[in-house]
This record gives structure tokens, sequence and C-alpha cells, in this order.
């Protein structure tokens, strides 16, 4: 079973959730929480494997929230989940830790495979909601040097294996294109996480998309 929390200030909210996600036979909503001390609470008490996350929220948000989770040891999937397409918010939410983010009109069949997918560990980010999240950082050189730096400590095959994170491909798919197994995938990604300080896939896609890795024909330094 997927267990699976819901946070979000409005309790109408998580009973929607609760009732679409209850709908499916391997995903188990074990609790809900309508402020971030409470989400973090809930998680600490019934170690969940994803955790939907509302963004704004009075008294502790979301941020502060995912950031505290992120510090776990064991850490679940966070979710972002929002009204916006995109917002420097979410932006912010995506690098503090969190796998993706979802938007709160998700179709009911969507949200249920999409959670099934950050339980598995892989981003939740819609290839549209990408771009529109790098459009939002475009201006900030800051975010664009460090990232270009960082890849001086990758090799230039860990450099490719970046790029394709940042289309958000799976290990699968990574391995057919670069003709690699998907062990040998699996093993590149988690030394590059090492490398560049990222706490998981989503953070390294984004760093990739930092570095403008994203859509470059070559995808070698």
């Amino acid at each position: 079973m997927i267990r699976v929390v819901v946070v979000d200030d409005e309790p109408m909210v998580c009973a929607h959730l609760r009732t679409i996600l209850g709908s499916a036979e391997d995903i188990e909503v074990v609790d809900e929480a309508h402020d971030g001390a409470a989400a973090v609470e809930a998680v600490l008490r019934h170690r969940p494997d994803v955790v939907l996350m509302d963004l704004r929220m009075p008294g502790v948000d979301g941020l502060t929230a995912i950031e505290r989770i992120n510090t776990f040891a064991e850490r679940p999937s966070v979710v972002a989940l929002t009204t916006f397409d995109a917002d420097q918010y979410v932006l912010r939410a995506l690098r503090a830790g969190a796998t993706g983010f979802l938007v709160k009109s998700t179709p009911p069949e969507d949200l249920i495979g999409l959670v099934r997918v950050a339980a598995d560990g892989h981003t939740v980010l819609s290839p549209d909601a990408a771009r529109r999240l790098v459009s939002a950082s475009a201006g900030d050189h800051a975010v664009k040097d460090r990232a270009r730096t960082l890849l001086d400590r990758l090799t230039e095959r860990e450099v490719e294996v970046l790029a394709c994170l940042g289309e958000g491909m799976s290990n699968a798919r990574i391995g057919a294109r670069l003709h690699l197994s998907e062990a040998t995938v699996k093993g590149y990604v988690s030394r590059m996480l090492v490398k560049l300080d990222c706490e998981n896939r989503t953070q390294a896609g984004l760093l990739a998309h930092d570095a403008g890795l994203v859509g470059r024909g070559d995808r070698a330094r």
C-alpha cells in the first residue's frame, strides 16, 4: 500500500483528496493536517510514502514544513499542491526538497497515477510546468553561475545523464537514449546527487535547466 498524508488548510480540500485517493486499491490516506506544523507531526507519526502539501497556509506554511521534513533520515516524497501553475513560491519548494508539484484542479484519474509516480521516487512535474518554472528563474544569474560551477564536478557522461533528468526522463528512458543499462543509470544518478548536493532527482533536473543543459544539442560541456 502507498501511504499518503494530505495537507491543506481547507478541510474540504482534504476530504476531496481523501475521497479520490481512497478509491484506489493500492493507496491509503493515513492522516490529514491543516497546517505545516501538524504536517511535520503527521509525517513523524505515520512515516508515509507520499505527502501532498499545500504551500500557502496560515501559521507554519508548506515551504517551512517541506524544509523540516527534508531533514529527516527517512523522507517521504513531498508533492507541493498549489492553485497556481507556477510561481517563485513553488520554485522555492522544489529547491527545498519537494519532488514535484500539482495544481489542485488535477483530474482525479491523473492524481492517482501521479501519486503512484511520486511513491516510486520519480519527479511529479509536467513538461509545461517545468518550462514555466524555469522561465520564472531565468533572470537569476547567481543561480545560473552556481549551476555551471557545479557541472565541473561531473564527468562528461554524468552531464549527459543530468541533461536527461532535466527533461524529466525515467532511468529506463535515459538508458535507452544513452545505450546504458537501467542499473548503470541508477548508479550515475546516485553519484550525481551526492556530487551536486541535490536531495532528489527534481533538484538535479532543475539544476540542469539552470545550467542551460536542457534543449542544448550536444549535451556535453
